[in-house]
């Protein structure tokens, strides 16, 4: 295992968010894990995220499986402060993976994402699902 910092902004009921935490393990880095779920989030972390991932919160937004619509989240006209009063009040809102290296900050969806991420990439790696990743 190397010293290269990789935090995790994990969902562990989510697939993609599995794959990452797994394809990164499988490069032989010890990722810190946020379930963030868990842990939520505040308004200067998620805009510090958002900022350095070059992303709206709106775009950050996960719809499906979220109470996105029931909160009225949808339409054209909601403003970014809204959502992420939203995000802070309900974390599922944020999509997942985040993943925080050196190298930079990305929503890892598809979780090959990751690899941009890294200084160096696992010898194969196989999704839960049976895909073969091709590095």
């Amino acid at each position: 295992m190397t010293a290269f910092s990789i935090v995790i902004f994990h969902n562990p009921a989510c697939g993609t968010s599995r794959n990452t935490v797994a394809m990164v393990e499988a490069a032989g880095y010890a990722p810190q894990v946020v379930e963030y779920l868990q842990a939520g989030w505040t308004h200067d972390q998620l805009r510090d995220l958002a900022g350095k991932a070059g992303l709206t919160f709106r775009q950050l937004m996960r719809e499906k499986g979220t109470p996105a619509e029931a909160l009225g989240l949808l339409a054209d006209d909601v403003g970014e402060d809204r959502i992420l009063e939203a995000m802070v009040e309900h974390p599922i809102l944020m999509n997942r993976p985040i993943v925080v290296t050196p190298k930079g900050v990305k929503l890892c969806r598809p979780s090959e994402v990751v690899l941009e991420l890294l200084d160096r990439r696992p010898e194969s790696f196989t999704k839960e699902d049976g895909e073969v990743v091709k590095l």
